[in-house]
């Protein structure tokens, strides 16, 4: 098969040098933004570990996590030794498997329950957003999954995944029979 540009030399060598500017310009822009990604995620208090900073910003808040009408257990340690960082703490976080969770900073900041189950790996992509709620304190709150976290509220998340959605619409009974 003939490439175009290959059959000429001097068109091939032009070809080659501007595959070759290409690639350089391409992996110097990735670079880049690599670099912006990473200085700009420095102070991001859901990216970075806590490990050396001085948090004095601490708030504690009670989730009870039901999904598709049964209660689901939040799992302990939530928030440490994630990814290849071997002694990383994160911003949020969970001591035990009774719900509680520590978010803290080295200043005030609006941590919202979408920031705990984001930093949990929970599969809210999974759920029909128009039939899952959630109780600060007792009390539907509108703003969802943006729920901001207050020192000592209780939170209840009410969610439906959406294959319950699917089977519950089903009859698993056989057809009836016309006699």
């Amino acid at each position: 098969m003939k490439w175009p540009g290959t059959q000429d030399p001097r068109k091939r060598k032009q070809t080659i040098r501007f595959l070759i500017i290409t690639a350089i310009i391409g992996v110097s822009v990735a670079v880049a933004a690599s670099t912006v990604n990473s200085i700009l995620s420095a102070n991001d208090p859901l990216k970075v570990c806590i490990n050396d900073r001085h948090t004095p910003y601490r708030i504690t808040a009670n989730l009870d996590l039901w999904v598709d009408g049964s209660r689901a257990e939040i799992p302990a340690n939530i928030g440490f030794n994630e990814g290849q960082l071997a002694d990383c703490q994160r911003s949020m976080y969970t001591l035990s498997n009774d719900g509680t969770i520590y978010a803290e900073w080295e200043e005030e900041y609006g941590f919202e329950v979408g920031h705990f189950l984001w930093m949990w790996g929970f599969p809210i992509r999974d759920m029909v957003e128009a039939e899952s709620v959630i109780y600060k304190d007792g009390i539907e709150s509108p703003e969802f999954i943006r729920t901001l976290l207050e020192d000592g509220s209780q939170y209840r998340a009410e969610f439906t995944s959406k294959e319950h959605e699917q089977t519950r619409d089903q009859d698993f009974m056989p057809p009836a029979r016309d006699e």
